[in-house]
């Protein structure tokens, strides 16, 4: 006999709290719900519906990630971001929401901009960019990546979120072959030192590219390279928004301040740590 909706959320949360016992009955009602075909709020009202046998398969399978750490993200394909949502591959990092701080620091800026010209380095999934022009509609801007299965997934985002009229993205390393200047400059680079890597969680070392990972042997490796690039892509009035590891803030100011930029800002993630430093042409 096939097992009701009530059923299957029941048995999935008591195998994923081996895996994750903060979020072991939400990841379990996301893909059953995935596994339907439908978004998790529409699983109210239908706890005693039996799984079609194709939905009870699907669901063995993604209940065979998760338990090997893949992240709920991963096996729907998307992630919330700025209330927005993002698709995302095997060649992209999976957004997170220490990020959202790096955004709400631009946004901060509006007033000082009237249709700025951003550049968005190392662009992943788009979602920093994406996330900007979404609340700034006079801005509009480019994202560039190393990786062009990321740069497909970023142009497929913006495509369907809208924004693809003022937002481009292109396969790069960091600033060649760019022959224009920007207002603003956001980024969210590696920065992880390659020892700190194979301490990272499971659900991050087997699922997120490394190359959006490794920031080199003491994870300054990708500021060190792009600073120096982006001072000369940055409006003599512009600015430049870092995301940065914990605990990097002083090591990234210097790096900044060799590079020709003034920090000018720290801003704090919902844990306190300093996640996004703001800085200006010297």
């Amino acid at each position: 006999m096939a097992k009701t909706v009530a059923q299957a959320i029941a048995a999935l949360t008591a195998r994923f709290a081996a895996v994750d016992s903060n979020s072991a009955r939400l990841d379990a009602r996301v893909l059953t719900a995935h596994a339907l075909g439908r978004d998790p709020d529409q699983l109210f009202g239908r706890a005693e519906i039996p799984l079609p046998p194709g939905a009870e398969a699907a669901l063995e399978g993604f209940a065979a990630r998760r338990l090997a750490f893949e992240p709920v993200s991963r096996i729907i394909g998307r992630r919330e971001f700025w209330s927005m949502d993002f698709a995302l591959t095997r060649d992209t990092l999976d957004p997170r929401a220490d990020t959202e701080t790096l955004v709400a620091a631009v946004l901060a800026v509006r007033d000082a901009y009237t249709a700025p010209r951003l550049l968005d380095l190392g662009a992943g999934t788009g979602c920093i960019l994406l996330a900007i022009l979404k609340d700034w509609p006079t801005a509009t801007g480019i994202g560039v990546d190393l990786n062009p299965g990321a740069v497909t997934v970023a142009a497929d985002n913006a495509q369907r979120l809208g924004l693809a009229a003022r937002a481009a993205f292109r396969v790069g390393n960091w600033c060649a072959g760019l022959g224009e200047k920007f207002d603003l400059i956001v980024s969210n680079p590696p920065y992880v030192a390659d020892n700190d890597l194979e301490s990272l969680a499971l659900a991050v070392t087997r699922f997120d590219p490394r190359l959006a990972l490794s920031g080199g042997a003491d994870g300054l490796a990708a500021y060190s390279a792009l600073l120096p690039e982006a001072r000369r892509h940055l409006q003599e009035n512009g600015r430049i928004f870092l995301e940065i590891g914990a605990g990097q803030a002083e090591a990234v100011s210097g790096l900044l301040a060799l590079s020709g930029f003034r920090a000018t800002g720290e801003h704090r993630d919902l844990a306190g740590f300093v996640r996004c430093l703001e800085a200006v042409p010297a």
